[in-house]
């Protein structure tokens, strides 16, 4: 048995009753924090709290050689933790059906998602999101200025008065950070404040919002123009953007109630 489990957003309290019990009845547990992680708590912390030894696994143990996992299962009841809820990434999905091609049965117990926690903190309503996009750090693509896929996910959507939630790029063991900082295990999240600054080029007048931490105890939700956003600071991550498209009068007074845009920028 494979049971995928996701942690939530935030700490090791984040996991649902299902996912705490199935996780404490695995044989084995196994995560993945490249694709996102949990921000408010460790690994050592997340095996005292469950009492559970997990062995966590970089991107090439998941994609290209996730025999360590299969085989485990074939025998035990095996845990795959993921922050987030674990089927948001096809990367997941991929090992769900690899799982199956080999006669392994599944099973997902789900968690919260950014996705749902940016909807719930800023009022926007979830049925009025468009398609998301992911934001990278300018040297992770190659190009000057902002991708063609994040540009032509926000106009599509405003076209269409949808909202726009635009995920924001995470780098675990980063060669390229490592060779600037001379760290070896560093880590880089980017904040919404450096976001806003590669959106203002763009879209300098536009109204964003900022969803810092969510799940934790003191998320920050604050919607103001692209530009001014770039002069910001919002703390500690995870961080994402939600760029709005046409408001609903209930998400006007939302942004201007939870996250303090200005009046102007909600007409």
């Amino acid at each position: 048995m494979l049971t995928f489990i996701g942690l939530g957003l935030y700490d090791e309290r984040s996991i649902t009753v299902e996912g705490r019990d199935a996780l404490r009845d695995a044989d084995r547990a196994f995560a993945e924090f490249y694709t996102s992680t949990l921000v408010g708590t460790s690994v050592a912390e997340l095996e005292a709290y469950h009492d559970t030894e997990i062995e966590v696994l970089e991107r090439a143990d998941v994609e290209q050689r996730p025999e360590r996992v299969l085989a485990a299962a074939e025998s035990e009841d095996v845990a795959f933790l993921t922050a987030g809820d674990t089927m948001i990434s096809t990367t997941h999905v991929d090992l769900r059906l690899r799982a199956h091609d080999r006669g392994v049965e599944t099973r997902v117990v789900h968690g919260t998602t950014a996705q749902a926690a940016a909807s719930a903190l800023t009022g926007l309503q979830n049925y009025r999101f468009g398609k998301a996009t992911t934001l990278p750090f300018d040297y992770a693509h190659g190009a000057d200025g902002l991708p063609a896929s994040v540009t032509e996910t926000i106009d599509e959507n405003r076209e269409r008065g949808l909202h726009t939630l635009v995920y924001l790029d995470i780098k675990v063991d980063n060669e390229a950070a490592v060779a600037r900082a001379g760290d070896a295990e560093l880590d880089e999240y980017m904040t919404a404040d450096t976001a806003a600054e590669y959106l203002a080029g763009e879209y300098p007048e536009l109204l964003a919002v900022v969803v810092a931490r969510a799940g934790s105890p003191e998320p920050v939700v604050r919607a103001d123009r692209v530009a001014d956003l770039a002069s910001e600071s919002f703390g500690g991550p995870l961080h994402l953007l939600v760029v709005p498209g046409e408001l609903h009068h209930v998400e006007r007074d939302a942004l201007r109630d939870l996250a303090g845009a200005p009046s102007e920028l909600l007409d």
